[in-house]
């Protein structure tokens, strides 16, 4: 913007017209938008205008800038939600896929295990009978007695 200003104000002075240190300060302060307003009242309360060089003046304005952004900045961060994802590194996948078939092979050792032991000798010749059976067997009994 200030190179702007100082391309137009150079132009004018070729041209024959010339302005005062403390016009061109005054032409750039109307110039600011409006969120510059608190600005532009500080610099015209706490400094004479007349006195005031241009480069102070950029000076100060362009900290003000700066600090602007600072706190759009910030205000766009905390808005922002903050996901927390969980990184893993291969090693980290290969050993958790290791731990499952571990536990697969595990699984089906104890299967087989089981299958030799419930086919093995003590086993062949039980038959286990259901409750069903047992129901009927206890009231046969029963009549039995009464008999």
């Amino acid at each position: 913007m200030i190179t702007r200003f100082t391309n137009i104000v150079n132009g004018l002075e070729i041209l024959g017209k010339t302005y005062k240190e403390s016009e061109k300060v005054m032409k750039i302060l109307r110039s600011l938008p409006s969120k510059w307003h608190t600005k532009v009242t500080a610099i015209q309360e706490a400094k004479d205008l007349t006195k005031l060089p241009m480069e102070e003046l950029i000076g100060s304005l362009m900290t003000y800038e700066i600090n602007l952004a600072k706190k759009l900045q910030e205000g766009e961060d905390k808005k922002k939600k903050s996901i927390a994802l969980k990184a893993t590194t291969e090693e980290e996948e290969e050993v958790e896929e290791e731990k499952q078939s571990e536990e697969h092979d595990d699984l089906a050792l104890i299967t087989r295990n089981l299958n030799k032991y419930m086919k093995g000798e003590r086993f062949r010749g039980r038959k286990f009978t259901s409750k069903r059976d047992l129901s009927k067997k206890e009231s046969s009994s029963h009549g039995d007695k009464e008999k």
